[in-house]
């Protein structure tokens, strides 16, 4: 079992940033491959960014490349989200998600295994 928890969002205007954190516990951190979706009410979870277990490996979705990064930290199992510039249209509830093992093409919710309760972002116009 992995659990996960977010923190970090909140609201901010259009041009603003923030840094989401998922704190992950249960299974061995550097195996799990971690990624970020995010949701508004009447969707379905859309990919945002991801982080395979393979340090360094890396993917976004296109509408948030070049503003958003995905890091983490495998000493304090932490992945995070830095979103900048951000626009009204990245509002949404993010949620992190983990599965063990994995690739940088787990782009499709249905990858994960894990999931955290999520934490809302609002951009303001």
């Amino acid at each position: 079992q992995v659990q996960l928890v977010e923190s970090g969002g909140g609201l901010v205007q259009a041009g603003g940033s923030l840094r989401l954190s998922c704190a992950a516990s249960g299974r061995t951190f550097n195996l799990l491959t971690m990624g970020w979706f995010r949701q508004t009410p009447g969707t379905e979870r859309e990919f945002v960014a991801i982080s395979m277990w393979i340090v360094g490996t890396t993917n976004y979705a296109d509408s948030v490349k070049g503003r958003f990064t995905i890091s983490r930290d495998n000493t304090k199992n932490t992945l995070y989200l830095q979103l900048d510039s951000l626009k009204p249209e990245d509002t949404g509830v993010y949620s992190c998600a983990a599965v063990q093992g994995g690739s940088a093409s787990y782009t499709d919710r249905r990858y994960y295994t894990y999931w955290g309760q999520g934490t809302q972002v609002t951009v303001s116009s």
